[in-house]
């Protein structure tokens, strides 16, 4: 499938047929057709953190007692709390419709990809000494450190460099070796005056005299103007253009990033990504555009990682550049040391803004992708509903601590946003089922029976029906005119081998039932069928129930194989 194709929000339609239903429950059981889209929301806001002790070894055996979480510096109390282990786990084969109910297999199921890391290379800015480098470090990573269940993707901010989540390493090394310098705007030639981003900035922007005078005599020499008057004119001419450039060129690296957050945020499982760049500057008016990729990341539990891909930085001239004016050289080399700082300042803050890591400063650039790739052994969810929350929209900074024992260092997500209006039910509902559904864990609050059926019409075409069977009498009901009522919404979704998801089918029932049917005729439960058309080959389902009245929930886990 087409990766730029899925940056949309989820669609989920609802077209409810029941299968196996009684007939004589017609008219007691009915369907409607509508469409949804996925809204987050933070009544329950998630941290999750990492602890480790001084040698850096993940601490995997703390209790919720031993955290404190603060909002604002405020104390708030850890309402859920869990320990996730990497590694993956099995997922078993869902029973065919022909085998009896709770009969044993031998078969071990799938090992379930859960650990999802994206290399997104920043080919806008990268130059091609800096690229070939971090690029060689990413074939090396994947080629000797992928574990069964992790899933590597290889994206560009320039968007022309595309390998969809995988294990196949020949895949992956394919699309490193098409990695080039791609940027939007900026020449590979020597411009006169030769004007970078930064000194752009702090000429027009930031008023620099000093910066403006160094701009004004490279023109003064290449151009062979006349005076000085001509050449700060044309020095100011060129500043804008630049501006402009590098601020387009911005802007379309950090759309980029926040679009493969968007397309993590359907991984299931832990997802990283890993940006490798030489940094890029932001000016004030994109600072906003910054902040919403990391409110993207946040929401979408996210972590953006960085490297340097300059190395071991060292401020040295470019010598594929002549020197136009030794006096505007000599300032210049002062701009470039600044904006080196300023450029891997934004890293920084996507990292730390994320939960992430940053690492620069070192020519094992391997060894950086490695650490930044790399699944914690353990790490802990740590969940609260906060109280009294403004609907503002604002900023609430989260701060994570392991009271006893002393010396041990938590990482993890440093903040949220607040909603800027109350969430509804039905808004709840959707959060929490999208929540289910692009996750891993078991729910059995409804007792719910998975099974398939699939027939293939060729080599390259089948047919996948997945049926949820549900004992509706375990659910509760409102009485309105002698009947029970309630409504239940069935999503089943597909998922690839590699953890890419699909296609999904969401049914939405509506149940009138009267005590007779509901104590006798529906005593075997009632059975919903969602159909899939897709190729043979092994997959992933993911089956959510969730009820209106009760607000009860079941999630399970079931694999397909069809050869």
């Amino acid at each position: 499938m087409n990766t730029h194709c899925r940056f949309i929000p989820l669609l989920i339609f609802f077209s409810a047929t029941a299968w196996g239903q009684n007939p004589q429950t017609a008219g007691e059981v009915s369907s409607q057709e509508e469409q949804v889209t996925f809204q987050s929301r933070v009544n329950l806001v998630l941290v999750p953190v990492v602890v480790r002790d001084k040698t850096g070894k993940v601490v995997g055996n703390l209790r919720q007692q031993d955290f404190q979480l603060t909002d604002k510096g405020k104390p708030q109390i850890i309402s859920r709390f869990s320990v996730e282990t990497s590694g993956g786990r099995r997922i078993p084969k869902a029973p065919q419709v022909e085998t009896a109910s709770g009969e044993k297999t031998d078969d071990p199921g799938i090992l379930a990809a859960d650990h999802f890391v994206a290399l997104l290379f920043d080919d806008i800015h990268l130059s091609f000494s800096d690229l070939v480098p971090v690029r060689e470090a990413a074939g090396k990573y994947v080629s000797s450190t992928l574990k069964a269940t992790d899933r590597v993707a290889i994206f560009s901010t320039s968007g022309q460099t595309t390998q969809d989540f995988t294990d196949d390493r020949e895949l992956l090394q394919r699309a490193l070796s098409k990695l080039a310098p791609r940027p939007v705007t900026r020449s590979a030639v020597q411009e006169c005056p030769d004007i970078s981003f930064f000194m752009a900035d702090l000429i027009v922007n930031k008023n620099d005299q000093q910066a403006l005078g160094a701009a004004a005599r490279e023109a003064l020499v290449c151009m062979n103007l006349p005076d000085m008057k001509s050449a700060e004119s044309l020095a100011e001419s060129s500043a804008h253009r630049v501006l402009n450039a590098g601020e387009h060129e911005t802007r379309v690296t950090l759309l980029s990033l926040k679009d493969i957050v968007r397309r993590m945020a359907l991984m299931p499982g832990q997802r990283a990504i890993v940006l490798s760049s030489p940094g890029f500057l932001t000016v004030l008016d994109q600072r906003s555009d910054e902040g919403a990729v990391i409110d993207q990341a946040i929401r979408s539990s996210v972590t953006i990682s960085a490297l340097d891909a300059r190395g071991l930085y060292t401020a040295m001239p470019d010598i594929s550049k002549h020197t136009i004016n030794l006096a505007a050289e000599q300032v210049k080399q002062q701009i470039d040391r600044q904006a080196a700082s300023a450029e891997a300042d934004i890293l920084a803050e996507l990292a730390q803004g994320t939960g992430g890591r940053f690492v620069q400063n070192t020519n094992d650039l391997a060894g950086g992708i490695r650490e930044l790739s790399a699944a914690p052994e353990a790490f802990y969810i740590l969940g609260f509903s906060p109280q009294n929350l403004k609907l503002d929209g604002g900023y609430h900074a989260l701060k994570a601590i392991v009271k006893l024992p002393a010396g041990l260092n938590v990482t993890g997500r440093r903040g949220y946003y607040a909603p800027k209006h109350l969430s509804s039910a039905d808004e709840d509902a959707k959060e929490e089922i999208t929540q289910a559904l692009f996750s891993r864990d078991e729910v059995r609050e409804i007792p719910v029976e998975m099974h398939t059926q699939f027939f293939k019409s060729s080599d390259t075409e089948a047919r996948l029906s997945v049926i949820s069977r549900l004992d509706v009498r375990k659910l509760k009901y409102r009485k309105a005119d002698g009947r029970n009522v309630n409504e239940v919404k069935i999503v089943s979704a597909l998922f690839d081998r590699n953890g890419n998801y699909l296609q999904s089918v969401s049914k939405l029932l509506s149940m009138r039932l009267l005590d007779g049917t509901l104590e006798n005729k529906l005593a075997s439960g009632l059975s919903i069928r969602s159909d899939f058309k897709i190729s043979p080959g092994t997959y992933v389902i993911r089956v959510v129930v969730r009820d209106a009245e009760g607000q009860m929930m079941a999630a399970q886990n079931g694999a397909v194989e069809i050869p």
